[in-house]
This record gives structure tokens, C-alpha cells and sequence, in this order.
């Protein structure tokens, strides 16, 4: 699958290289690198950074909530993209360390996300934004 650019908000990176590079990230300079903090750091290198008004609404970014398809299950699901501490995957809320919280960052309505999981790779379609912190903003 061909990269997508991916959109992220000036207001978003600032907090989430804190948690990539903050004191437990992955440049705090503990001699090790987690997969996971790893894979987000490549995200944030690749986005287009935006100011937070210029943020289209159809953009998923933290703290949204947005319907996915499973492409191999057919099943529609309602994800909310959170950070690490906010984490409850029993109440959809996923957080942007997981594979797929990850994977979702950024990418727009209509795109398909894929990641590596443990059964293998997983694709989900991002069908619609049900709510975006910065489109909640806008008058």
C-alpha cells in the first residue's frame, strides 16, 4: 500500500512528540527504543503540520471519533483516538501507541488504514468523523 500524507495539527504534534520524546518517550535517552513510540515518531516525520483552524474536518486527529469498517470482518466499529493514559479499548477509546491508534492518525475520510498485528495484517476504512475537536471549535 502506497504511503498517504498524513495531516496533524501544530497544537497535536507539540503534545505528541512530549510523548514520544518526553522522559519515558523514546528519545529520553534510556538506550532503547519501543516499537510502539518508535512507529509514532515515523508518523509524526511524514505529517503535514498544520495550525489547528486549518485542520480539515474530515481529518482524524485526537481525541476524534470516527466510524471504521473492518474489511476482512465486514463489521462497522466507533474508535476514539486517545492518548496512552486516556486508553480503554472496551469503550473504543484506542490509544494513538496502538497499532491501530497509530495507523489512524491523520488520515481522512474514505482512506483504508493498514497495520501489522499479531494475526497478521489488518485494514480498516474510515467511513465518517463523527466528531473532531477542531471542527468543535470553528463557530
Amino acid at each position: 500500500m502506497a504511503e498517504r500524507r498524513i495531516y496533524i495539527s501544530d497544537r497535536d504534534l507539540q503534545q505528541l512528540e512530549q510523548l514520544v520524546f518526553g522522559p519515558q518517550g523514546w528519545g529520553s535517552g534510556a538506550g532503547w527504543v519501543r516499537e510502539d513510540v518508535q512507529a509514532l515518531a515515523e508518523e509524526l516525520d511524514r505529517a503535514l503540520v498544520m495550525p489547528v483552524a486549518d485542520i480539515p474536518d474530515d481529518v482524524v486527529t485526537m481525541r476524534s471519533e470516527v466510524r471504521v469498517t473492518d474489511l476482512a470482518a465486514g463489521e462497522e466499529r466507533t474508535l476514539t483516538l486517545v492518548y496512552p493514559i486516556e486508553a480503554d479499548p472496551a469503550r473504543g477509546r484506542i490509544s494513538v501507541l496502538a497499532p491501530i491508534g497509530t495507523a489512524l492518525l491523520g488520515y481522512r475520510v474514505g482512506d483504508t488504514v493498514a497495520w501489522r498485528g499479531p494475526g497478521g495484517v489488518r485494514r480498516f476504512r474510515i467511513e465518517a468523523i463523527l466528531s473532531q475537536p477542531e471542527a468543535a471549535a470553528r463557530p
